[in-house]
């Protein structure tokens, strides 16, 4: 399920921010970082809100006074907290709210995005799908300059503000 995160993140962020500077690609890579814990066998750190906020703080307090580098990775705990409402981790209070709410330890169970059943991932995939169809079109992708730029930077053209 990745067109899920991937393709909603990016337009909800767009829609939101309205930034072609901020780098999307960090975006993407947040929306589906947690699902690394499959390696786990279950939600760990990288689905609670703790870390997410931890990584919010701390990439404001390294990129004091540089307004770039915060620009750019600003993407990556924007992108964790859309992956944390796209697979509805926040459904889990002894997850979302960990240590808070449970203690230290994890429950298991394997991850909330694996439990869905296929005809609701499936649908929520091809909702993915067409968001990333979306962006493809309102990002311009079409034009190589584009997505070399995309590529390259995680920028988008600044052309779409106007």
């Amino acid at each position: 399920m990745l067109f899920w995160y991937v393709g909603v993140s990016t337009a909800f962020v767009w829609n939101v921010f309205r930034s072609p500077a901020l780098d999307y690609r960090l975006v993407m890579l947040g929306s589906i970082l947690p699902l690394v814990e499959v390696v786990f066998g279950g939600p760990r750190l990288l689905h609670t809100l703790l870390f997410t906020v931890v990584l919010l703080v701390v990439v404001m307090l390294v990129t004091r006074g540089r307004r770039l580098l915060r620009r750019r990775l600003i993407g990556l705990p924007i992108g964790l907290l859309c992956g944390l409402v796209l697979d509805g981790a926040w459904t889990s209070a002894a997850i979302f709210w960990w240590p808070f709410r449970s203690g230290t330890g994890f429950p298991g169970g394997g991850l909330p995005e694996l439990h869905r059943g296929l005809f609701p991932m499936l649908l929520l995939e091809a909702i993915g799908i067409a968001a990333t169809a979306w962006c493809w079109v309102a990002f311009g992708w079409s034009d190589p300059e584009n997505r070399r730029l995309f590529v390259r930077t995680g920028h988008l053209n600044r052309e779409l503000l106007r």
